[in-house]
Formats: C-alpha cells, structure tokens, sequence
C-alpha cells in the first residue's frame, strides 16, 4: 500500500519543475460555468489533499486532490507526477449531487 504523503509529495515535486495541462483540462477549466484559472490549480496540488489514488491509470499513477479557491469553491484536480513534469488531465467543480458534502467521497448510486 503507498503512504498518500508520498504521493502528494510526488505531485508537489513533480509541480515544482513544471505543470503541464493537457487539452482536457484547459477545456474544463475555462467553461464558463467554471473558469478555474491556473494559480487556483497550482495552489490545489500545493496544498491539496488527495481524495482518490489511482495507481493503475494508462496515463501513468495519478490521482485526485481537492482543494478550494478563494471564495471557497471546491475544485477537484486529477493529477499524474512524472519525472520532468506534472500533467494536469482535468480540473472541474465538483457536482454535490455526486459527491458527498465534503466532496471527498463519492456518494453511493
């Protein structure tokens, strides 16, 4: 089992020499029901917490951080550390019709 300090640790390396934003995720983040810009993403993988780990995504080991912005919005940012880089594959407000009332757990169908 992998310690999740390790990973958010990971991320915050990774993020420190470079973000990288896939298509996907500048997509998202300027929807206009959305607009989340990039310090309110580099403060989500700064100080975030990681809600889901996925080890085995074909993208390579990502995960899932929640953090807010100013204002108090929730935003989910899945992430995926790699040596030179972190990508960013999306950033989106999460729906409370699909998440539980801190938004870390989804709720239940």
């Amino acid at each position: 089992m992998i310690d999740h300090s390790d990973i958010i640790s990971s991320v915050q390396k990774s993020a420190a020499k470079r973000i990288v934003y896939l298509p996907h995720a500048v997509r998202q983040m300027s929807r206009p029901d959305r607009m989340i810009l990039v310090p309110e993403v580099r403060n989500v993988v700064e100080r975030g917490e990681l809600v889901e780990d996925y080890p085995e995504d074909v993208r390579g080991h990502s995960c899932l951080i929640l953090g807010y912005k100013p204002d108090e919005t929730p935003i989910h940012v899945v992430c995926s550390p790699k040596d030179d880089y972190l990508a960013v594959i999306t950033a989106y407000i999460p729906n409370i019709e699909e998440w539980e009332y801190d938004y870390k757990r989804r709720r239940r169908r």
